[in-house]
């Protein structure tokens, strides 16, 4: 057996991983896992990541778990260009830096943004007071200027002038706040040229194909009401 990447493009790291592999020609087998529909729960799923979660890797008998590592895994197994994760020490360092910063950043309040301004009142039936809306909001709005004052300044991309995993890792988490309707990018033309570069260098048809099913959530149908249930007891830390 080849190598199997378990995806949901709902996710934002799936979306990178989708993204990488598909921009560097990495041969791989799509086994899609979907998380609203709680196929992360099967006794199947947990024998490739008993973490439950996606994005998963299988290359023969080595599984790995989360996003970064699996970048990075295949990154050095199918020695894709050097920008992508460059041997220069320093430069090496500077993306380690944004892949180290963003789980707890940017990647946390995307992911609130989202599920409080669109999924938890839309597919949930469970509605978000306002004011906790507009303090996660707000504090989006404070995380996309470190994004643009930390890391990247007035450079091309995120850790210098070409583009890098970080970059990926970013792009996707903010599409998911797109998707739910957040103008993150109107009011912030260095952010808006940076996405237009990032775009244009992983491929205009690669990233459509890649956010399809985010774009078109406000579009799905209810979900079923056991796994609401399921997924409202799971996700409450999205309140928080």
């Amino acid at each position: 057996m080849g190598l199997e990447l378990y995806l949901d493009l709902m996710s934002q790291p799936c979306r990178a991983v989708y993204i990488f592999a598909k921009k560097n020609s990495i041969p791989f087998q799509l086994r899609t896992i979907e998380l609203l529909k709680g196929q992360h729960y099967t006794d199947d799923f947990a024998q490739v990541n008993p973490l439950r979660k996606v994005p998963a890797l299988k290359d023969g008998d080595f599984a790995l778990a989360e996003s970064v590592a699996i970048l990075l895994y295949l990154s050095r197994k199918y020695k894709t260009p050097d920008h992508w994760y460059p041997q220069d020490l320093q430069a090496r360092a500077r993306v380690d830096e944004y892949l180290s910063w963003q789980h707890t950043a940017l990647r946390s309040c995307c992911t609130r943004a989202m599920w409080q301004k669109m999924m938890f009142p839309k597919f949930l039936g469970q509605p978000v007071p306002p004011e906790m809306l507009a303090s996660t909001l707000a504090e989006l709005d404070r995380c996309l200027q470190m994004l643009e004052d930390k890391f990247l300044r007035d450079q091309a991309f995120l850790t210098g002038p070409h583009i890098s995993v970080a970059d990926l890792m970013a792009i996707t988490e903010l599409m998911h706040p797109v998707s739910a309707g957040c103008k993150i990018f109107e009011s912030r033309p260095k952010l808006d040229a940076w996405r237009q570069r990032v775009e244009a260098a992983v491929g205009e048809n690669l990233f459509q194909e890649a956010h399809a099913v985010v774009l078109k959530a406000k579009d799905m149908p209810p979900l079923d009401p056991d796994l609401k249930e399921k997924l409202k007891h799971s996700l409450q830390c999205l309140l928080y």
